[in-house]
């Protein structure tokens, strides 16, 4: 049996679906810590079941090891330090590091 529709439209509707589930959690927040914290669990299960890549201004919305929403000062923190900005989980105090400058250019050049 095949699954009908093509690839690219199950990954295009993926994606719709993705983005609606992180508004819906970002709307929801306010009255429901743990529905805000299922829909971005069922975002990540759409995401892995279609194998579409979460954008990375989402990622950085979410905890990786407890699936939390993140809400900078309620159940995230946000610092910068040594050139990088630090998210930290406040529920499961998980750490994740971005890099606030890059180093090369998209060629493997470094930059001047």
């Amino acid at each position: 049996m095949t699954r009908k529709g093509t690839r690219s439209d199950r990954k295009h509707i993926a994606m719709e679906r993705i983005s609606i589930l992180f508004s819906q959690a970002e709307s929801f927040f306010s009255w429901n810590q743990e529905y805000s914290h299922h829909c971005v669990r069922s975002a990540r299960l759409i995401a892995m079941k279609e194998r579409v890549r979460i954008p990375p201004w989402l990622k950085r919305r979410y905890c990786r090891r407890c699936n939390a929403y993140l809400v900078p000062g309620v159940t995230g923190r946000v610092r910068i330090y040594r050139g990088r900005v630090i998210i930290t989980c406040l529920t499961c105090g998980w750490h994740r590091r971005i890099p606030t400058t890059r180093s090369t250019t998209t060629n493997g050049k470094e930059k001047k």
